[in-house]
């Protein structure tokens, strides 16, 4: 089956990594990949493997005109591309997207991955994806009622969330030595990118409540990063914060970590948060959409959207109890492996995308009275 996936960019986010976990995913399927972006880290990491090829297009641009050319771009590749089916990511997308298919002779058929937005903004997403064709899937229970109750129409939209493959960490002490770590200093990891959403701010300001003792490393870059540095030395914090910028380290810092954290007023489905979790590691969390979806199972503790006091309590708690650390980071393992299997989300985007292209399943059928694994999980 041939997939076209139309994403803005290929950075670091989450909606990238999906897009990489199912190009890279996607032979054990038989699914040949292409991708059209505007490009990014991410294209730049697929690209020597050889499992897709790419298509630039200036998806991410918002100027005046700018979803024109897009739409130009698009149906150039879609044409060039020749898919199956198109998997676009997220709502403008979806309808730079259609609008290119929609010009063309062939029809063809497009599903919609919604990673989330603003509570804001939900109705307009809505009103979006009820005009565009085929289906809508959400990355997790919370958004798809979210956007159900923003007043979607047409669609039911379909569940499938995201899961992640956990990276190889490297040796934990080694890892600490090339970060010039203490062997025995608590530490906190956030990756994310520095954009209002993440609120950098709620963090920093927790973590001037947290042991003197403790580092905070911040992985990610954005147009807020001048900000975060300033709040940083304004708040006597240089030195217990590094601020890291983008990296392409994350298994490094993934191993030198002892909690990781997120402070966002939103979230979809955040893959962050899944691999750290992958990775044994405990989350300390904004009870928010996808991150309380994912933390009601056990695997670290949630705090309130904004809550810098209820933050940093719980970040100080978790940092000077490692056996509370510890337990709380298997618990993590067990629920990624329990709810996020990379191979049932493999499946699931399979199922769906051939039945939109009406193409066969070229897997064996399952032989009755053998359980079937997503049912089983769901």
């Amino acid at each position: 089956m041939r997939v076209l996936h139309t994403i803005g960019e290929m950075g670091t986010g989450g909606a990238e990594s999906l897009v990489v976990e199912l190009v890279t995913r996607g032979p054990d399927v038989g699914w040949v990949s292409q991708v059209a972006s505007s490009g990014g880290r991410r294209e730049d990491e697929l690209g020597p493997t050889g499992l897709a090829r790419f298509h630039r297009v200036p998806l991410s641009r918002r100027r005046p005109g700018g979803l024109w050319r897009a739409v130009g771009a698009t149906r150039a590749a879609v044409r060039e591309a020749d898919p199956d089916v198109v998997l676009a990511h997220n709502v403008g997308v979806t309808v730079a997207t259609w609008l290119a298919v929609r010009s063309l002779r062939r029809r063809t058929p497009i599903a919609t991955v919604f990673h989330g937005v603003a509570a804001g903004d939900y109705r307009a997403a809505a009103l979006a994806l009820s005009a565009a064709p085929g289906a809508v899937i959400a990355v997790s229970g919370v958004i798809r009622d979210r956007l159900t109750a923003a007043g979607l129409r047409r669609h039911v939209p379909i569940v499938i969330s995201n899961a992640v493959t956990a990276p190889l960490l490297p040796d934990r002490a080694t890892a600490r030595r090339e970060l010039d770590l203490a062997a025995d200093a608590p530490v906190a990891l956030c990756a994310a990118r520095m954009v209002e959403q993440k609120r950098h701010d709620v963090l920093i300001r927790a973590w001037a409540r947290v042991r003197p003792d403790a580092v905070l490393l911040l992985a990610g870059d954005g147009p807020l990063r001048g900000d975060v540095e300033r709040q940083v030395a304004q708040l006597g914090l240089t030195g217990r914060v590094r601020v890291l910028g983008a990296r392409s380290d994350m298994p490094r810092l993934l191993a030198a970590a002892d909690v990781c954290t997120l402070s966002s007023d939103w979230e979809g489905l955040p893959v962050a948060l899944l691999e750290a979790m992958a990775c044994g590691r405990p989350v300390v969390a904004t009870a928010v959409d996808g991150v309380a979806e994912v933390l009601r199972h056990g695997g670290g503790e949630l705090v309130p959207p904004g809550d810098d006091e209820a933050l940093g309590r719980a970040l100080d708690g978790l940092l000077g109890d490692p056996a509370a650390a510890l337990a709380a980071g298997e618990a993590a393992r067990a629920v990624i492996a329990e709810h996020y299997d990379p191979a049932v989300m493999m499946r699931r985007y399979d199922d769906l995308l051939r039945s939109l292209a009406r193409l066969p399943d070229p897997r064996p059928a399952v032989t009755p009275g053998m359980a079937d694994e997503e049912t089983t999980r769901q």
